[in-house]
């Protein structure tokens, strides 16, 4: 089960550049918190060459050409439903 942990007296520009960050990636400030301790301590979860090759076989499923803004927001809601 999860747990909850509540942080006292975050640096104001640890703060603002993680609210930065929540932004750019459309995050709340816990979900991007979460994902910043992840990647720091639990950073052996998978290797950059799997990465890269998870990468690639998601690339080729896509269909040839490119993504337009109203494809992508189509798609996003498609998976919402």
């Amino acid at each position: 089960m999860p747990t909850t942990l509540t942080l006292k007296s975050i640096p104001d520009e640890v703060y603002e550049r993680l609210k930065a960050s929540a932004e750019a990636h459309r995050r709340s400030l816990n979900s991007e918190a979460i994902v910043c301790l992840e990647t720091v301590l639990l950073p052996g979860r998978m290797s950059p060459s799997e990465r890269l090759a998870r990468a690639r076989a998601l690339r080729a499923t896509l269909p040839k050409g490119r993504f337009r803004a109203k494809d992508i927001d189509r798609l996003k809601r498609e998976g919402r439903a």
